[in-house]
């Protein structure tokens, strides 16, 4: 039985949207979505704001120990929050302070530091750049790549096929949805097998395979049957809208 909560989930199903909604899944929680309207900018208005000055997805609001609001941006600092909060039986998280909770966060660090910046600007000049800029995207794609191999090398010594100890953690849930995107940033994941599994076993949890459809059907597995001519003409449609939105934003 789902455990209730005041969680309002504010999401689109990008890499970074479905980590909250995986995390609130593994966890149990009972939690409203408001699917964020990106084409329609919904996410600059200025109740949004009032939620993440950023103007970014995901981000939640919940009641908090003082019985207000709290609002919690960034997909990181919501990971963080959920297992604080409501991971005391440590699901998917280790205890404060311990060995294994520096490592998770080492590599929650790792993927918003890293992983997600490079993958995302590896996407963009693969995919929507208004011109094909080579040095743009070998730089994105191959530091994607090496970060990949990082990944790779570190869960082919994992004893339990997880990032970090012997179970699943905020760490995992953090870097899958970039890894499962891989053929959308131009990664064949034939380079990476270690890697390729661990997606698949992550993907045996019962919260990450509905997580993953918070707020919108996953796709990225259809990706990889899909030739690249499919995939140009599949991010044709989203080209213009990415191009206004920077002009826009450098005003």
């Amino acid at each position: 039985m789902s455990t209730p909560t005041d969680i309002t989930l504010y999401t689109v199903g990008t890499p970074n949207g479905i980590k909250a909604s995986i995390a609130l899944e593994e966890l149990g929680l009972q939690y409203k979505v408001y699917p964020i309207r990106m084409g329609d900018n919904e996410q600059k208005e200025p109740w949004f704001l009032e939620i993440n000055p950023n103007g970014r997805i995901p981000a939640l609001t919940d009641k908090f120990t003082d019985g207000e609001t709290i609002r919690v941006f960034e997909s990181g600092a919501i990971l963080q929050y959920l297992v604080d909060r409501y991971d005391k039986d440590h699901k998917i998280s280790y205890p404060h302070g311990s060995r294994e909770y520096w490592e998770a966060t080492s590599w929650l660090m790792w993927q918003m530091g890293g992983l997600g910046p490079m993958q995302g600007q590896a996407n963009h000049f693969k995919r929507y750049a208004p011109e094909k800029i080579e040095y743009g995207i070998n730089r994105y794609v191959n530091e994607t790549r090496r970060l990949y191999r990082t990944m790779d090398t570190h869960l082919q010594k994992s004893t339990s096929g997880y990032l970090v100890g012997d179970r699943c953690t905020i760490a995992d849930i953090s870097c899958w949805g970039w890894v499962a995107s891989a053929k959308w940033a131009g990664i064949d994941m034939a380079e990476f097998p270690a890697l390729d599994k661990w997606v698949f076993k992550c993907l045996e949890r019962p919260g990450f395979e509905k997580g993953r459809h918070v707020p919108t059907p996953h796709k990225a597995f259809d990706q990889r049957k899909q030739t690249e001519e499919e995939l140009e003409a599949q991010a044709a449609g989203s080209k213009a809208w990415i191009q206004k939105s920077m002009k826009e934003e450098a005003k």
